[in-house]
């Protein structure tokens, strides 16, 4: 093989893996987007608890 061709293999080839990647990507988060819920009366309130509180 000329040094061309190797050159160009490893080009396409590693555009057909970043594309690969791409496409999974996507799909994981159009599969996992999560639409947010209405806000309600309730969720207006202002939050009584502390800050650092987890």
């Amino acid at each position: 093989m000329s040094l061309t061709t190797t050159i160009l293999m490893l080009i396409f080839g590693w555009l057909s893996v970043a594309m690969a990647m791409l496409w999974g990507v996507l799909r994981i988060t159009r599969r996992h987007h999560h639409t947010l819920p209405a806000p309600s009366e309730k969720a207006a309130k202002p939050s009584r608890r502390h800050a650092a509180a987890h």
